[in-house]
């Protein structure tokens, strides 16, 4: 815990007067509780050198609903601010006056212990403040629901059978060390079309049969659904709760207290959820955690893999991190010894797998479609959705981008096309003439600014302008998307072409008979340090919907057959590709084989920033280098500062210690600091 401020409390010193026999005494001032009179709060202020507890005294109006985990008002440098009152103390470690809490917001104890060492060792971790993390941790007060009856414990289900875990080895022992309580770690590898959500539940509900709880945690809302029924089949609903941002604000804040109040064992939910409180945690999954949105957006940017390693190492907890693609940051935790692998036989896994087939990886192929490698959906692509379609199964195709024409270059020279208004990106619309994505201005009369050129041409194809192309190659069959706004959960078993962006894959109950995935090189070429990760993952993501091969599954992956991630696809072996990349990390000197920081901002902050920072020994900087900025009206450049592993709770300290030195200088340009950031470039 921070040292108290004396300065803090400079502006709002009141007299601590001797305690009167009366309630109030004849000054007007409230009297102390007579037993543990100081409250020390957290306060809802966003400044980097405010990042500490202060100590308030408690008036006796207040004793009973100032319990430890409340919300409290407080003022504050003349202001009244909210706050969390953390813990409640004999004696004060302020030697000067302390002022009185101004009022109990709430008796709720929303704020467990657990929870707010956690909250504190993740702002610790990622150079941040914590009341940035309690604002992801805790969801806004509803006090309707507040004041609703709360429902009984659920009683400890029954411990699952567990049977599938057999097909995975060590698959049976980490259940059983679940179960035991033991703080058991691992990286599950599941097999193509697995049905994880039941897979999942079984882990949490054994958990929770030992009297324990368990948080899973996934993308996004269809994958909380899934889960979230897997596991109401298993313990029951009143023993599992599912929380996500589109449940809306009073059911949200509903289930999450239930959670709270131990009434659910269980929780499911996406980002937010890592930190949620349920009692005594067992065990906290992470699906997917190669997916980005599993990386908030806002200060201090944590991911959630890391959040609940970090829970885990302060609560005792388990946890386990799967998903069908594997990153070079869970083959870290295999390789380091922290977590076990829970993985299939090979054999097992051609069984599951279906049929992928790339570009180039038989000459026949070629010789029978020269142009294989220029078209935009081969003749192998055609016959494997042909073949599905006509066999009366779905077939999926996965387009890397949404929209009709997304991206726009000069015909003639290939410079990109530019709104003459903002600069930003030009696209085509379905039935429009080309308009700018920022301001939404057409550009009919486009002439290219360097030869003059009025022709224009795609850079990649759209999800909408596939399905056109599809619905014409294909007379006959329906064509569905799943993208944007329009996702789908699930698509029934009859023959049609579903096209989908990344992500919005729809669940064909007994699978895909075919999947086309398409634009290979626009995932493979991103200017992106995890760009053949990402590629893998969203491939394999598609490709485990696909019924095996001994089922006739096919899978045709528009990318060339010598390229590592398209070898880990063919073979389906994603350690291997996992392997390979940590070990170019290690070599590169890039996370997670390193820490390292990135600094964003104005070339005078950034610079004023590195000067103020003091590294660690050995810490090294790269650049800064300028970001992208088109109209050039907002120049802002980054640096990247690298430590080795060891030294990176040395680094997000000397970061945390310049963001405090600059707040408290005021100084006027604000600088943006990640922690193992996922677009280093």
């Amino acid at each position: 815990m921070a040292t108290p401020d004396p300065s803090a409390h400079a502006l709002f010193e009141v007299p601590a007067p001797p305690p009167p026999a009366e309630d109030k005494p004849a000054k007007g001032l409230p009297r102390p509780a007579a037993d543990l009179p100081v409250a020390r709060v957290v306060v809802d202020v966003p400044l980097a050198h405010l990042d500490r507890t202060y100590e308030y005294l408690v008036p006796t109006r207040f004793d009973a609903e100032a319990v430890p985990g409340c919300r409290v008002r407080v003022r504050f440098a003349g202001k009244v601010v909210d706050g969390f009152l953390l813990e409640r103390a004999a004696a004060a470690e302020h030697d000067g006056r302390l002022a009185f809490l101004d009022r109990v917001v709430s008796p709720e104890p929303v704020l467990s212990a657990e929870v707010a060492r956690s909250c504190r060792a993740v702002a610790d971790r990622y150079a941040g403040t914590l009341i940035d993390v309690l604002r992801l941790a805790i969801p806004p007060r509803h006090a309707k629901v507040e004041a609703e009856e709360p429902a009984a414990p659920a009683a400890a289900p029954a411990r699952p059978a567990g049977a599938a875990w057999g097909e995975y080895r060590a698959g049976r022992a980490f259940l059983d060390a679940v179960h035991a309580g033991k703080q058991a770690h691992a990286v599950w590898q599941a097999l193509p079309g697995e049905d994880w959500p039941a897979r999942l539940a079984e882990v949490a509900a054994t958990a929770a049969s030992a009297g324990r709880g368990a948080v899973v945690v996934v993308p996004d809302h269809r994958d909380v659904a899934r889960v979230h029924a897997a596991c109401a089949d298993l313990v029951g609903a009143d023993a599992v709760v599912a929380l996500s941002a589109d449940l809306g604000p009073a059911k949200r804040y509903r289930g999450w207290l239930a959670v709270r109040r131990g009434c659910a064992r269980i929780v499911v939910g996406t980002r937010a959820t890592a930190y949620a409180p349920v009692a005594d945690p067992g065990v906290l999954v992470v699906w997917d955690d190669g997916d980005d949105q599993h990386a908030d957006p806002r200060s201090p940017y944590a991911h959630v893999r890391d959040v609940l390693v970090t829970r885990a190492h302060l609560s005792g907890a388990g946890v386990l991190v799967a998903g069908f693609a594997r990153t070079a940051e869970a083959q870290l935790l295999v390789e380091s010894g922290w977590a076990a692998e829970v993985a299939a036989t090979r054999d097992r896994v051609r069984a599951a797998a279906p049929r992928v087939t790339a570009l180039g990886e038989h000459d026949s192929q070629l010789a029978r479609d020269p142009a294989a490698r220029t078209a935009r959906i081969p003749t192998v692509a055609f016959e494997a959705a042909r073949g599905a379609l006509t066999a009366g199964n779905p077939v999926l195709v996965q387009v890397p981008r949404r929209g009709y024409l997304p991206a726009l270059t000069c015909q003639d020279c290939r410079t990109p096309a530019r709104c003459r208004r903002c600069a930003g990106p030009l696209h085509v619309p379905v039935g429009a003439p080309p308009a700018c994505r920022w301001c939404a201005a057409t550009e009919a009369n486009y002439r290219c600014p360097k030869c003059g050129s009025r022709r224009l041409r795609a850079v990649v194809v759209g999800a909408k302008r596939t399905a056109e192309e599809l619905g014409r190659a294909f007379p006959g069959f329906p064509v569905r998307t799943s993208g944007a706004r329009e996702v789908l959960s699930t698509v029934d078993d009859k023959p049609a072409l579903v096209v989908a962006t990344p992500g919005a894959e729809p669940v064909a109950p007994k699978g895909y008979g075919a999947a086309l995935l398409l634009d290979g090189w626009a995932l493979l070429s991103r200017a992106d340090l995890r760009a053949s990760e990402e590629a893998l993952r969203r491939w394999m993501t598609a490709a485990a919907l696909v019924r095996p091969a001994g089922d006739g599954g096919r899978v045709v992956v528009l990318a060339e057959s010598a390229l590592p991630p398209v070898q880990a696809l063919v073979r389906w072996d994603p350690t291997w590709h996992a392997a390979q990349e940590l070990s170019a990390r290690v070599e590169l000197g890039f996370p997670p084989a390193v820490r390292m920081a990135s600094v964003d901002g104005t070339p005078d902050a950034v610079a004023a920033f590195l000067d103020d920072l003091a590294a660690p020994d050995g810490a090294e900087v790269l650049g800064p280098v300028p970001l992208s900025d088109p109209d050039g009206r907002d120049p802002r450049e980054r640096a990247l500062v690298r430590v080795p592993r060891a030294d990176g709770r040395q680094l997000a300290e000397a970061l945390a210690a310049a963001q405090s030195r600059r707040t408290s200088r005021k100084d006027p340009d604000p600088v943006r600091v990640k922690v193992d950031p996922l677009d280093l470039v």
